[in-house]
């Protein structure tokens, strides 16, 4: 019962489960969080910055590298739920209602993390990243700027995808859905962007975890393809199949 509810479910007229409002304030608070603790914090808590080796301050690094694993996670899992929906998963568990909420969600939570795994290296002074260079594409010169740069324009297309659901019905339902063709890209930035950039690439644990899930990924992928084109096989078939209408 549950799943042919949910198959019926138009999912162009579900309605965002965070409101716009809601949405820019959760941007707007990791984005005054960062940009304090990175003013700030260095004065305050001298002894935080300074705890993890000496006089050298890494705190904020740490929190950079665990805030960007956090939001890469949440874009894939986005990634994943976005898949399910559309290769019909989801309507075998958990249902196609709250994966559609939980893509939303994740889709959200996710760009506020990598906001703040922006902002944050500001509080960094090996790299001393300033807010134009954070903000702006390619605007680094000391820290692998190609590398950077594609993980901010992934950032940016994701938060073009994430917008572009509360502007669906203005812009017309072809235009969303190319727009969110247009996260495989985003993945894929984000992703060589945490392989190129980030340094626990080369670590065992970090390898395994880009494996994994960028193999989860590529099935479901894979599987919404082949899927697809038995469905387009099947109702080429019913066509052929139609008798021919005999004329009066």
């Amino acid at each position: 019962m549950e799943s042919n509810n949910s198959q019926s479910i138009n999912i162009e007229d579900v309605e965002a489960s965070v409101n716009l409002g809601g949405f820019a304030f959760i941007m707007l608070a990791a984005f005054l969080g960062a940009l304090t603790a990175a003013i700030f914090l260095p004065n305050w808590q001298l002894s935080l910055t300074q705890s993890v080796s000496g006089a050298d301050p890494k705190a904020f690094w740490y929190l950079s590298r665990g805030s960007a694993f956090s939001a890469y996670f949440l874009l894939w899992l986005s990634m994943v739920l976005g898949t399910g929906i559309t290769n019909k998963l989801s309507v075998l568990w958990p249902g196609l209602p709250p994966t559609i909420e939980l893509h939303q969600f994740t889709s959200i939570i996710g760009l506020s993390f990598g906001l703040f795994h922006g902002l944050i290296l500001m509080g960094d002074h090996y790299i001393n990243f300033s807010l134009a260079q954070v903000l702006l594409p390619f605007a680094t010169t000391g820290y692998k700027p190609v590398a950077v740069g594609l993980g901010q324009i992934g950032f940016y297309t994701m938060l073009i995808i994430t917008i572009s659901f509360y502007l669906r019905k203005k812009i017309g339902p072809k235009t969303w859905r190319a727009l969110h063709f247009v996260s495989f890209a985003t993945y894929i930035l984000v992703l060589i962007h945490g392989l190129l950039a980030g340094t626990d690439t080369s670590a065992l644990g970090a390898q395994i975890f880009y494996l994994i899930t960028g193999g989860l990924l590529f099935f479901m992928i894979l599987y919404r393809i082949l899927l697809s084109r038995a469905n387009a096989r099947e109702k080429k078939l019913k066509l052929q199949s139609v008798p021919p209408k005999i004329p009066n």
